[in-house]
């Protein structure tokens, strides 16, 4: 791994839209041949039959994880997924967008039955899912064979790169980022010489915690253990025992909300409760040092930051909606969802080949910049076949060959005293 932080911008005490957009969030090389767009090598080249919004619904489907271990994130992320939809109603567009919400309950097997229930009810694309592991079996076994787009706002790992670019997309960054990003703050910026890893024994927390190790490796650290767990335990001290046996200098965790406030409460209850912790983008929720009953003074961590030019209008519209501040990957959901919307009606049809030929062009393919902020006059002007380049919330939004972001940017947080701030900005950091 030779990548290193590329421009910095330090935010301490950041405002509304910039920190507190950003808190509660989770968690390719191969040549992607033949789809839809093989031939496409420019964006702006694809046909563009348009809609008429009085002969047909745009429809979209929604697959995030309203219960289970990221239950507690998923329903901001649907949220906002759905909010395209709802912005356009309360704003008068003759566009219908029909949603419909499932949910995988941090699940494969129930992610898989989800999507098949959209497929079936023939939606043709849909916003999901959130945890890597339920991502890449609904990709395998529905998105890719039923050629239904997918586009998840939250799934991070390195190995959803390798799937088919033509269906698989995400607007959140890939973990072959974060894991560099991390290894880099905890040792060139934070001095930290040894690290174990306590991490969820699925492709996230695998996957992750295998690009920090070799980062941090690397840049001439030292792993002194690297301990995998399962989801929603009764108890991790044994685990953090076997973890922290070494005494390393710090403790990197990659887990999710459920799973992270039993850790933690082990944690404080049994261990130094001044070791360094670092945790990824799964555990960046504001609540969780009132679930824990601890401040959490040691504990820092990283995670994707909603840094598009549209951040600021899609904070406005979350808030307004539903009257709260939105999390991380809540910008990433609406922007997701917004270029499926924007696709579909370019492309004419309910129809995911169709839409997969539109996802570059109306991201990349040049034309009116649309957003949040203009987001009705965006659709109006997809529906007419007209050339468009949406500009998100979350970053830019422009997928390469793998249906990856091009570049993305990291906030640093730390807890303290039962808040949570962001205190650094890693921008436009690129593989």
């Amino acid at each position: 791994m030779s990548e290193h932080i590329n421009r910095r911008t330090y935010v301490k005490g950041m405002g509304a839209t910039g920190a507190a957009g950003l808190l509660a969030g989770c968690i390719g090389d191969e040549e992607v041949v033949g789809g839809p767009g093989e031939d496409e090598d420019d964006p702006a080249d694809v046909d563009a039959p348009g809609t008429d919004p009085d002969e047909r619904d745009v429809l979209l489907g929604v697959l995030q994880p309203e219960t289970g271990d990221l239950g507690e994130l998923g329903t901001p992320i649907a949220d906002a997924a759905e909010l395209p939809a709802i912005q356009l109603t309360n704003e008068g567009s003759p566009v219908t967008v029909d949603v419909q919400r499932e949910d995988s309950q941090t699940e494969s097997e129930a992610g898989i039955s989800r999507a098949e229930d959209l497929v079936a009810a023939g939606y043709p694309s849909f916003t999901g899912a959130a945890a890597s592991d339920v991502t890449i079996p609904v990709a395998e076994s529905v998105a890719i064979p039923e050629q239904v787009v997918m586009c998840s706002p939250a799934s991070t790992s390195p190995l959803i790169t390798d799937l088919d670019g033509d269906y698989v997309f995400r607007t959140a960054p890939s973990d072959a980022l974060q894991g560099v990003v991390m290894a880099e703050v905890a040792y060139e910026e934070r001095g930290w010489e040894t690290a174990a890893s306590f991490h969820l024994n699925d492709d996230y927390g695998q996957a992750l915690s295998e690009v920090f190790v070799e980062s941090f490796e690397e840049l001439g650290g030292e792993i002194t253990a690297e301990v995998p767990f399962e989801p929603e335990q009764p108890s991790y001290t044994s685990g953090l025992e076997d973890a922290l046996s070494d005494d390393p200098d710090l403790l990197m965790v990659v887990a999710f909300p459920v799973s992270g406030i039993q850790l933690f409460r082990d944690f404080y209850g049994e261990f130094d409760e001044e070791l360094p912790v670092m945790v990824t983008d799964g555990l960046i929720e504001d609540g969780l040092p009132e679930d824990v009953d601890n401040s959490m003074d040691n504990v820092m961590g990283t995670a994707p930051a909603a840094d598009g030019p549209e951040a600021d209008a899609f904070a406005d519209l979350y808030e307004e909606e539903y009257g709260s501040s939105p999390g991380v990957f809540n910008a990433h959901g609406y922007d997701a969802s917004a270029v499926q919307i924007l696709s579909n009606l370019r492309g004419g049809e309910n129809d995911g080949a169709t839409i997969s030929e539109q996802m570059r062009a109306v991201t990349s393919g040049g034309g009116e910049p649309v957003g949040p902020s203009n987001f009705l006059e965006g659709v109006e002007l997809a529906a007419d076949g007209e050339a468009i380049e949406y500009e998100g919330a979350s970053s830019i939004v422009s997928f390469d060959e793998n249906g990856d972001m091009e570049s993305v940017s990291y906030d640093v947080f730390e807890f303290e005293d039962f808040e949570l701030e962001a205190v650094d900005r890693i921008e436009d950091f690129e593989p």
